[in-house]
């Protein structure tokens, strides 16, 4: 059995459900570029020229023409003089932004294929299912054997966490094998939602300290919750295995910090919260285990949080004083949709479900979506990420695959053959190859995977350091019954 449709992975033992995909591209998936690096300089020279240019071409308005020192400043269009320009607060300081940003659009599009891995050692840990940069060398991660723990990328160290657990004890048994599947830190990067001991609870950490702060256990969740999206600095919902959404009010000046156990060994007790709405999803269908709601994804840019569940739906909601849905979409490949990111740059939410990427802008029309095929047999999608117009894409085939929006495709290995990407010639997709990382040799393995020499982690989790083009990447193998992870910095 796959890790997926109860630990948080990628299930590829479903049965496949299609449905036929809608023809023609939304117009959105092909947003002009603001930034064209072969208009940018001639545009800003003809408008210096036309500002006071009348008659003549090349001629001040009284017939003169304009002296030497005027021709070389209204043709200076390198590099350099948009530096130095920027230093001295010039007036084309609009176009050096437009010029900046297409280089940096260049470098998001070039970066993947200069990036090198080196993997990390997470000892015997199993599974990491969530990831998130603390700053610069530090990553916290959650596991399918519920640890939280911090990595740093450089020194290797690893520092384990206290999980935060509920005031009124639980059933342990009925827990055993869940883990933590979902860990996102606010806007302003003070605060830390994630699962608690009981992986039914919402657990809120400050930061940067990473200590407890509240639980939310009192009429909240029934089962795991598998998914979080803050919508503010102080508001975040979480989506659960119950088919439930919950939303809730953070005031930490009025929360107090543990009120339990000080020993680090021992789960801490915190303040106690309610969710101030709790809502279901639309049941599709008769069978209550595809009414899991299995990602989130906020758009800042309308206000507006997606969902989706193992029904096939993606629904819309307005997070306001309370959760309204605004609509309910239903894919076109469904049955193990597992992630979901969007992009305010293109307005499009991208949802991963087995080998397709669906591409959707909720006001573009329910039958106007866009598909991408990963090509590759029995290849689920476990991951997810936007940033601009490239998303990169986590395997269960332990690769990294990166599509362009606007372009409408994979992009391609150019150097052909580089260490870590995929062998071919130049112009085949570009695809970055994961290390083996651990595997647990037990009965398991002896028995029935016997003579097992090769084998690929599912890529669960993946998170951008941006600022110094970092990637950090893990995950473990696909099938529940192997322990195992892989974790490894890709820069």
């Amino acid at each position: 059995m796959a890790d997926g449709s109860d630990t948080g992975g990628c299930p590829c033992h479903h049965r496949r459900h299609t449905a036929p995909a809608a023809t023609g591209p939304p117009s959105t998936l092909a947003p002009q570029q603001t930034g064209n690096n072969k208009g940018t300089a001639p545009e800003l020279e003809a408008a210096a020229g036309s500002s006071s240019s009348k008659g003549l071409a090349g001629a001040d308005g009284d017939g003169r023409l304009p002296d030497r020192r005027q021709r070389r400043s209204a043709t200076c269009r390198s590099l350099v003089h948009y530096l130095k320009d920027r230093e001295k607060g010039g007036p084309w300081r609009a176009g050096v932004r437009d010029f900046e940003n297409e280089l940096f659009s260049q470098a998001v599009r070039s970066l993947p294929g200069v990036l090198k891995e080196r993997q990390l050692n997470l000892g015997t840990l199993n599974k990491v299912f969530a990831s998130q940069w603390l700053n610069s060398r530090q990553v916290v991660c959650g596991t399918k054997c519920n640890t939280l723990f911090v990595l740093d990328v450089y020194s290797g160290q690893i520092t384990r966490l206290p999980l935060i657990r509920d005031m009124v004890p639980t059933v342990a048994i009925a827990q055993l094998g869940c883990g933590i599947h979902s860990l996102e830190l606010n806007p302003s990067k003070t605060l830390m939602a994630t699962g608690g001991e009981n992986p039914n609870s919402l657990a809120i950490y400050h930061l940067p300290s990473l200590e407890p702060m509240c639980l939310g256990d009192r009429r909240g969740h029934r089962d795991w919750i598998f998914a979080i999206a803050w919508m503010s600095d102080t508001v975040v919902v979480s989506g659960s295995r119950d088919g439930t959404l919950a939303l809730w009010w953070l005031d930490p000046d009025n929360l107090n910090d543990s009120i339990g156990s000080g020993n680090a060994s021992v789960s801490p007790v915190c303040s106690q919260i309610s969710p101030s709405e709790l809502v279901a999803i639309p049941r599709a269908n008769s069978n209550p285990y595809n009414y899991q709601v299995r990602a989130l994804a906020f758009s800042n840019k309308n206000q507006e949080l997606g969902s989706v569940s193992l029904d096939g739906y993606f629904h819309l909601w307005k997070p306001e004083n309370s959760l309204t849905k605004m609509l309910s979409i239903r894919l076109p490949y469904f049955g193990d949709n597992v992630c979901l990111t969007y992009c305010d740059d293109c307005s499009l939410y991208a949802v991963g479900c087995q080998s397709q990427i669906s591409f959707l802008d909720p006001r573009q029309g329910r039958h106007n979506i866009q598909t991408a095929h990963c090509q590759e047999d029995d290849t689920c999608v476990c991951s997810l990420s936007f940033y601009q117009h490239i998303i990169t894409v986590g395997t269960s085939h332990g690769s990294l695959l990166f599509y362009d929006v606007r372009a409408q495709k994979f992009l391609e290995d150019r150097c052909g053959g580089n260490r870590g990407t995929s062998l071919g010639s130049a112009g085949k997709k570009l695809k970055l190859i994961c290390g083996r990382g651990w595997l647990r040799h037990d009965e398991i393995v002896a028995n029935y995977f016997d003579g097992m020499e090769e084998w690929s982690n599912a890529l669960y989790t993946h998170c951008y350091n941006w600022p110094e083009m970092k990637l950090f990447v893990a995950g473990g193998p696909l099938l529940s019954a192997l322990h195992g992870n892989y974790a490894g910095l890709w820069s």
